[in-house]
């Protein structure tokens, strides 16, 4: 087998490392949700692990760690588009001053 033939990225190798790790990241959900613990912090313990999980099926599974543009696009454009879009709506600022026929 040449080096051209080799996959590129570990090929297998690599996925049953992604695959293993989402399933570890599943039963640490799986122990949190069995624990005595208050529901407040259930939920902030399962969202960190949820965020975690999505992080690396994001970078696996949508090819986000083959290419860093798209990785920074993926990361920066949805952050943009949330925190732009409150404002940038004619119709935003009713919100705040209150519906004029209302009154």
């Amino acid at each position: 087998m040449t080096t051209a033939d080799t996959p590129k990225n570990g090929g297998m190798t690599r996925d049953l490392i992604v695959y293993v790790c989402l399933l570890a990241l599943a039963g640490i959900q799986f122990v949190i949700a069995y624990q005595d613990i208050s529901t407040s912090q259930m939920f902030a313990r399962m969202m960190i692990v949820a965020c975690i999980e999505a992080g690396v099926a994001l970078l696996f599974f949508m090819h986000l760690s083959d290419s860093r543009g798209l990785r920074l696009f993926v990361l920066i454009f949805p952050v943009t588009a949330t925190t732009s879009l409150p404002y940038g709506w004619t119709d935003a600022f009713r919100l705040s001053n209150g519906v004029p026929w209302a009154r």
